[in-house]
């Protein structure tokens, strides 16, 4: 079905009526020194408010929840008042912002977590290696949790999304996609569990849907999303039939009318790596019955592709968002993007994260 909609057509988000469908997506910046956002970070954010939508980058709900040096947090009250200066930043620039909450599991290591083993469902090493205090390092094999030890994770989530409601997010995302720990529970390479959290789709899903619940429990069902990467092979993350597993997770999201499911395609390093879903956007819409946000390498005319084709209801940009602070503008006057310089995705300081220029720097020449 072709209709009129397009990357500048207003939309509802939950109870939020957005200006566009253009959402900056979540990317990680290692920008947030001892993990505790800063003015750069404010800065950072508020320059991209004309997005319909800004998502944070991934934020840890815990201490053991770390997996790489300067990822913010939203645990301590240091971080606490350092994310209240990108709120009140976005704000004053009429923009609208979600927290993403982020638990990385097996994707960590000792050196980052004060000696303790990274968690997860089941004791399998991901393949790869950490940047870490020691230097790049081989990740180690993780500590399977203890059935018990699940309830006091997702009330780490419950107690997140309390705080991120108390510094002024407009909503949160849950980091359900790219070999985290949501992901490690819902997928069976990495999931090999036998008690309730394993085995079956359903109990595999289980730890997904609790944190859910008591996230939309503070929140609201419709100021809560959730992130997820059916062919996403980053750390070895892959399942033997995702179409199942993630068709009967996402009927099962359903249930609490969520304000957006947030789907990945997969790019060009999934594809080398083995075959996946391709598209996964067109497939799990038929499922979803909620609001939908896709990303996958999209610009303006696919961007508006999709959205006329009725595949998604919103496009998520990285990169380009990234470059570009007044992305919806370009877009609008069909004018040249600034180019992303992967050299300074990750680090400190302001070079590569709040110096790309405006259309009205670039257009008096300065």
């Amino acid at each position: 079905m072709t209709t009129n909609i397009n990357l500048f057509t207003p939309v509802q988000l939950g109870p939020y009526t957005l200006a566009n469908r253009m959402v900056m997506a979540p990317m990680t910046r290692l920008r947030a020194i001892d993990s505790i956002p800063n003015p750069l970070m404010a800065t950072y954010y508020a320059q991209r408010a004309t997005a319909g939508l800004i998502v944070t980058e991934c934020t840890m709900v815990s201490p053991l929840s770390l997996g790489y040096i300067n990822c913010p947090g939203i645990y301590s009250a240091e971080q606490i008042a350092g994310w209240r200066l990108v709120t009140d930043a976005v704000h004053e620039k009429g923009g609208k912002i979600f927290l993403q909450l982020w638990h990385s599991g097996r994707i960590s290591h000792p050196s980052l977590l004060s000696g303790e083993l990274p968690v997860a469902p089941s004791a399998i090493a991901a393949p790869g290696e950490l940047h870490t205090p020691l230097g790049k390092v081989a990740m180690e094999t993780p500590r399977a949790l203890e059935s018990h030890e699940i309830p006091e994770i997702v009330a780490q989530f419950h107690k997140a999304a309390e705080n991120a409601l108390a510094v002024g997010f407009d909503g949160v995302e849950l980091h359900g996609a790219f070999g985290y720990l949501i992901d490690q529970f819902l997928q069976d390479c990495t999931n090999q569990r036998t008690d309730e959290y394993g085995g079956s789709i359903e109990n595999r899903a289980r730890f997904m849907l609790e944190v859910v619940e008591a996230v939309a429990s503070v929140w609201g069902e419709n100021r809560v999303g959730i992130k997820l990467s059916p062919s996403n092979t980053y750390y070895g993350m892959g399942d033997s039939n995702p179409q199942e597993t993630f068709g009967y997770a996402i009927d099962a999201l359903n249930r609490f009318e969520l304000a957006y499911l947030h789907l990945m395609e997969p790019n060009a390093v999934d594809l080398a790596n083995r075959h996946v879903m391709n598209p996964v956007t067109p497939y799990f819409r038929r499922i979803d019955k909620g609001t939908l946000i896709t990303n996958g390498d999209y610009d303006h005319p696919k961007g508006n592709n999709v959205l006329a084709l009725g595949d998604a209801d919103l496009v998520s940009f990285g990169k380009l968002f990234l470059a570009n602070p007044d992305l919806p503008k370009r877009f609008e006057l069909d004018v040249s993007l600034n180019v992303p310089d992967p050299k300074t995705f990750y680090g400190s300081g302001d070079k590569g994260y709040t110096d790309y220029p405006f259309l009205a720097v670039q257009s008096t020449g300065s």
